[in-house]
């Protein structure tokens, strides 16, 4: 068990970190600009996690393709910029508010309003009116039926 915990935590702690050592700069402000970067960017086969999150050879790639930029003297910026001509907006963790991602950042503040609407008019709508009460013709036959069926 003693054994277990640390491997467990170097485990866990190598995932926090996918780059290589290969892949770091030897500058430590550009490389810690290139990890900024690098947590903006969605890696396109795994898709739900960045490019410093995920171990895919593609994803390896553009950490080796943004260090390249940096080094080559690109601003934050540019490097995104030129990361986004090449695969589009999907490519980026927080898309931009444009034409077409409009419905995306939109949808939850529209299900937001759709779900409070209903609600209130769920809640508002008029209560049925209790049921008349019985003449006494009706409960006389009521009680006949009752009394026949035992």
């Amino acid at each position: 068990m003693r054994f277990l915990v640390p491997v467990m935590l170097l485990l866990f702690l190598g995932a926090a970190s996918a780059a290589e050592p290969d892949e770091l700069l030897d500058d430590p402000v550009l490389e810690e600009r290139a990890e900024k970067i690098d947590e903006q960017l969605r890696c396109v086969v795994c898709q739900s996690q960045s490019i410093a999150e995920s171990n895919a050879p593609l994803a390896k790639d553009l950490r080796l393709l943004v260090r390249e930029r940096l080094v080559a003297g690109d601003t934050d910026k540019e490097v995104i910029a030129y990361v986004v001509e090449r695969y589009g907006d999907y490519v980026l963790l927080k898309p931009p508010v444009q034409g077409n991602t409009l419905f995306l950042w939109g949808f939850p503040a529209l299900a937001l309003l759709a779900g409070a609407a209903g609600a209130f008019f769920f809640l508002r709508r008029p209560k049925p009116a209790p049921p008349a009460p019985l003449s006494d013709e009706e409960e006389a036959e009521v009680n006949r039926l009752l009394d026949e069926r035992g």
